[in-house]
């Protein structure tokens, strides 16, 4: 495609630099709507850009919100990849006896003990049953301290335990030489064995950690579960299109007035004093 000068070039004029063509009123013009265009491509692509990272965590941030534990969990059945992480409140009583010491809980880098306790969330036989991490401390003295007197204080009074769901951990054989009855993992198949009665009550298949510990143990840090982010490999080759087509579009209009000072410099020659018409040559 070329663009050709109206009148044609005069002889007798100086010869017209490509950069002094450039800055004819016409071709600034020009260059001002290639700019616009190459700007509005380069929108598109760093739009199609920040299309391409995709984060399954939405604005809202749904782990964050507190729900009922029974409208994400069910008794019985694994745990739903959605409901990991989600902070849940559950009311029920605690019972007696069954507050217990979980051993090698890490805390903000430091190893220690969990304080573990069992939640009836009602009075039926039918009533399903919640696994409840209490707290942390640093010394074993101390978690047995609190585990025995919860044990010897809890009665049938209704609490409402706020937390973070989390699945149940897997149990784990224990070393040659190792206490055979030690926890060290927060699993409820071995909690089923260890609770009196939990063979025949339904239980969640996970554990609720506290919010809250009370003195001395330390709260549990759980931080929200991070989330996964996948790259859109479509998305980004469109936005690297739209990046060439913005500098097609500076490419474009400097070859347009390339073209035109090229046409004005043969016309120039071919209207020179002494030039063959046919050939353009000068004699």
């Amino acid at each position: 495609m070329t663009i050709t000068s109206s009148t044609p070039a005069d002889p007798t004029e100086p010869p017209q630099t490509l950069a002094r063509t450039m800055r004819q009123p016409r071709w600034i013009a020009m260059l001002l709507l290639a700019l616009l265009v190459s700007g509005a491509f380069a929108w598109l692509g760093q739009w199609q850009l920040e299309r391409a990272v995709v984060s399954s965590e939405n604005v809202d941030k749904p782990t964050e919100s507190v729900v009922k534990l029974s409208d994400v969990a069910t008794p019985g059945k694994p745990l739903r990849d959605v409901s990991v992480g989600q902070l849940v409140t559950v009311e029920g009583t605690w019972v007696p006896g069954d507050f217990l010491i979980i051993s090698e809980r890490v805390n903000l880098g430091v190893t220690g003990y969990w304080v573990a306790g069992h939640l009836s969330t009602g009075t039926n036989p039918e009533d399903p049953s919640v696994a409840v991490a209490f707290g942390w401390t640093e010394d074993r003295e101390t978690a047995d301290r609190v585990a025995a007197d919860l044990n010897a204080v809890a009665d049938a009074s209704v609490v409402d335990i706020t937390g973070r769901l989390n699945a149940s951990q897997g149990p784990e054989v224990p070393d040659e030489g190792e206490d055979p009855f030690e926890l060290n993992r927060m699993s409820v198949a071995a909690l089923i064995n260890i609770w009196p009665g939990m063979a025949e009550r339904p239980i969640y298949n996970g554990y609720v950690v506290a919010a809250a510990a009370p003195a001395p143990l330390t709260s549990i840090d759980a931080p929200a579960v991070e989330q996964e982010t996948t790259v859109n490999w479509l998305n980004i080759f469109y936005a690297i299109e739209w990046v060439v087509f913005a500098g097609f579009a500076i490419f474009l209009w400097y070859r347009l007035v390339k073209d035109s000072w090229e046409r004005e410099q043969e016309e120039r020659a071919l209207t020179a004093p002494g030039s063959d018409t046919e050939t353009g040559r000068v004699e």
